[in-house]
C-alpha cells in the first residue's frame, strides 16, 4: 500500500500529512475532516462525507493517493460522516452497532429533512442509499493495516450514543469524531451532556500527540482539556439548577456554551436528569 505524500500536500484544503502515512483533508462542507490512514497492505478512511455523490467524489481522491484495500470507519451515524458509505461498497465498514441500528431507523427520515432545509440539493441526497456498517462493535476493535494497527474505542456516550474514536498508536494520531469540536460549540442535538465529560477524559487517557476532530482545525491535548473543562461546567450547572428547583432558563446565562448550543444541551442534560434518556 503506497501512498504520494507530494500529491496530498498540495493545495490549502488538499491532503495533509499529519504523521508518517496518515493524511487529513478537511472539506469545506460542513468543515468536516475525513482521515486516511495508510498501511503496508491496506488503508482506513475516517468517515465518507454527506451524500453518495460526496462519497464517490473522496473516493476518486484517494485512489490518487493510496493503492490497494480500503477499509472504512464510521465515527457515528450522523449524515455528514456516514452517508457517503454506499460509494465504498464492498469495501468493510466499521462502526459502533448503534451506529448501524440510526442509519437504519432514521435515515430515510433524515434525508426528507435535508431535502426540506436544502432543496437545492434535495435530489442528491433524496438519491444516496443509506448503507450502515458492515462490521458492527460495541466496546472495541483493532484493525491490521499491514505494518501498523488502528485502535477503534467507544469510550461512552457522549456527542451521540455511538461515537468511535480511532487511534493510530505507532505514530500518537487520534481521530476523536464529534466527541471533540474547533471552530464552533459541539453539536448537542443527539448528545448525553451528563455523559459526555466522562466519556472524554477517558478518550484524553490515549492522547499523547494530535487529535483530529471531527470538524475544524487539528488540535492536541490542551485543546481537549479546555473543551473537556466546558462539558464538565455545563454538567455541573444543570445538575446544580435542577437541585435548586430551576429550569433550562434559568441555567442558560451562566453556561460556558453560546446560548442556541446552550440551550440544546441544557435540555438534553435536564432529560437524563428526568430519566427520559
Amino acid at each position: 500500500m503506497s501512498a504520494d505524500a507530494g500529491l496530498a500536500s498540495r493545495g490549502a484544503r488538499a491532503w495533509h500529512e499529519a504523521a508518517d502515512r496518515v493524511f487529513v483533508r478537511r472539506f469545506l462542507d460542513f468543515n468536516l475532516n475525513v482521515g486516511l490512514v495508510v498501511g503496508d497492505e491496506a488503508a482506513l478512511l475516517v468517515d465518507t462525507r454527506a451524500s453518495e455523490r460526496q462519497g464517490r467524489e473522496l473516493a476518486d481522491e484517494i485512489r490518487r493517493i493510496a493503492h490497494g484495500r480500503l477499509i472504512i470507519v464510521n465515527t457515528h451515524h450522523h449524515y455528514d460522516h456516514a452517508f457517503g458509505n454506499f460509494a465504498f461498497l464492498p469495501a468493510e465498514i466499521w462502526g459502533h452497532e448503534q451506529c448501524s441500528v440510526h442509519l437504519r431507523a432514521d435515515g430515510r427520515t433524515t434525508q426528507l429533512a435535508l431535502a426540506e432545509a436544502m432543496p437545492e440539493s434535495a435530489q442528491e441526497y433524496m438519491e444516496t442509499h443509506i448503507t450502515p456498517p458492515t462490521n458492527t462493535f460495541r466496546q472495541s476493535a483493532s484493525l491490521e493495516l499491514g505494518g501498523r494497527k488502528v485502535d477503534l474505542t467507544h469510550f461512552g456516550r457522549g456527542h451521540t450514543d455511538n461515537d468511535v474514536v480511532a487511534v493510530v498508536p505507532d505514530v500518537h494520531v487520534v481521530f476523536a469524531g464529534d466527541l471533540v469540536e474547533q471552530g464552533a460549540p459541539p453539536s448537542f442535538e443527539d448528545s448525553y451532556p451528563l455523559d459526555w465529560p466522562d466519556t472524554l477524559g477517558r478518550m484524553l487517557d490515549a492522547v499523547s500527540g494530535i487529535v483530529v476532530p471531527g470538524h475544524g482545525e487539528v488540535v492536541g491535548q490542551e485543546f481537549v482539556e479546555g473543551q473537556l473543562a466546558e462539558l464538565s461546567a455545563l454538567a455541573q450547572l444543570a445538575h446544580r439548577v435542577r437541585i435548586d428547583g430551576g429550569s433550562v432558563n434559568d441555567a442558560l446565562p451562566l453556561s460556558p456554551f453560546p446560548a442556541a448550543a446552550a440551550r440544546t444541551a441544557l435540555l438534553r442534560a435536564f432529560a437524563q436528569l428526568a430519566g427520559e434518556l
